[in-house]
C-alpha cells in the first residue's frame, strides 16, 4: 500500500474544516442527505433491512465477518 503524503493530509483536513465553517447548516444537511442516499443505494436489500431493524444505528458498510443474519 502506498503511504500518503502527511503534508497533503494535513492540508486536506484544514480544507474540510474551512468548508464546514463556510456552509450553512441547511446546505450541510443537504450534502449529508445526498451522501446517505448514495450509500444506501449501494447496499443490498438485506443490508438495508438489517440497518432499518437496528434503527439506523448500524454502520452502512458490509459486515466484516460472514455470518448468518437474523431479522
Amino acid at each position: 500500500m502506498k503511504k500518503k503524503n502527511p503534508h497533503a493530509r494535513a492540508l486536506g483536513k484544514l480544507g474540510g474544516k474551512a468548508r464546514t465553517k463556510k456552509l450553512s447548516p441547511e446546505r450541510r444537511s443537504e450534502i449529508a442527505r445526498k451522501a446517505g442516499l448514495a450509500r444506501s443505494q449501494k447496499l443490498s436489500a438485506n443490508e438495508r433491512k438489517r440497518i432499518a431493524a437496528l434503527g439506523g444505528k448500524a454502520s452502512a458498510g458490509k459486515p466484516k465477518t460472514k455470518r448468518k443474519e437474523t431479522l
